[in-house]
């Protein structure tokens, strides 16, 4: 029970940092350079993105014994355009202000390569459950990313935070970060940090791992009498 739940964790936690799809796959990047001008357009372009990412891996998932493998990749694309045009359109209908705010990059999502990519890499051979969770996890580590890529540019960029201009800050902004140079520079940057962050981490728990202490306790009793022995053929 407890390995299972682990597991599910595991798949669920994935594509939050082990995985991250914008600073470790490098997947998304049309989006993730044009939309980030705001923290705001972040958090809309990854909630539309993880709606329609939960919902194609889930259907995939469920018919993945009835898709016949010479065509799945086309069937894929038209499951995934059918959602991503019925979320178009309630967005288009009920949320006009945001549906003007993203643009061309909605109907974009059905080319979009995390979509399509999970649908192949996981949702493919792997149950509705752990494909949902696997949806679940790579949408929230997107609009993490875009969001918090979003606040850098938005702060640098325009002085402000959500929409929210910040005192005086608007005179001193530095409008370069909000142009598409501006994208490319801080997302390098972000993507750099990120991924010595990670490195760091998993060297540390590497070391953890392999360190004296964490060995097994018969083990330690067996290396010392190994050393006792060796001490005790010494001094004959």
């Amino acid at each position: 029970m407890k390995g299972n739940f682990s597991e599910k964790l595991d798949t669920l936690t994935n594509g939050v940092v082990k995985s991250n799809p914008v600073f470790r796959l490098v997947l998304g990047t049309c989006p993730t350079l044009a939309l980030t001008t705001g923290a705001m357009n972040g958090i809309y372009m990854g909630l539309s993105t993880m709606f329609c990412l939960i919902l194609s891996n889930v259907i995939i998932s469920a018919l993945r014994k009835v898709i016949p493998a010479k065509v799945r990749i086309p069937c894929y694309i038209v499951i995934i355009a059918t959602l991503v045009t019925l979320m178009q359109m309630i967005i288009a209908r009920f949320l006009p202000d945001i549906n003007e705010i993203l643009g061309l990059y909605l109907p974009l999502i059905v080319v979009n390569c995390i979509i399509l990519g999970r649908a192949e890499a996981f949702a493919s051979s792997n149950t509705p459950v752990n494909s949902a969770l696997d949806a679940v996890g790579m949408g929230v580590g997107f609009t993490l990313s875009l969001t918090l890529m979003g606040m850098v540019r938005e702060f640098i960029g325009a002085g402000a935070l959500f929409g929210v201009e910040l005192g005086n800050m608007p005179d001193g902004a530095l409008t370069v970060f909000i142009l598409p140079a501006g994208g490319f520079l801080v997302y390098g940057l972000m993507m750099a940090a990120f991924n010595a962050i990670y490195a760091r981490y998993e060297s540390r728990k590497s070391a953890r791992n392999t360190s004296p202490s964490s060995r097994n306790p018969i083990e330690k009793v067996d290396l010392a009498g190994g050393n006792a022995d060796s001490a005790g053929c010494h001094s004959l």
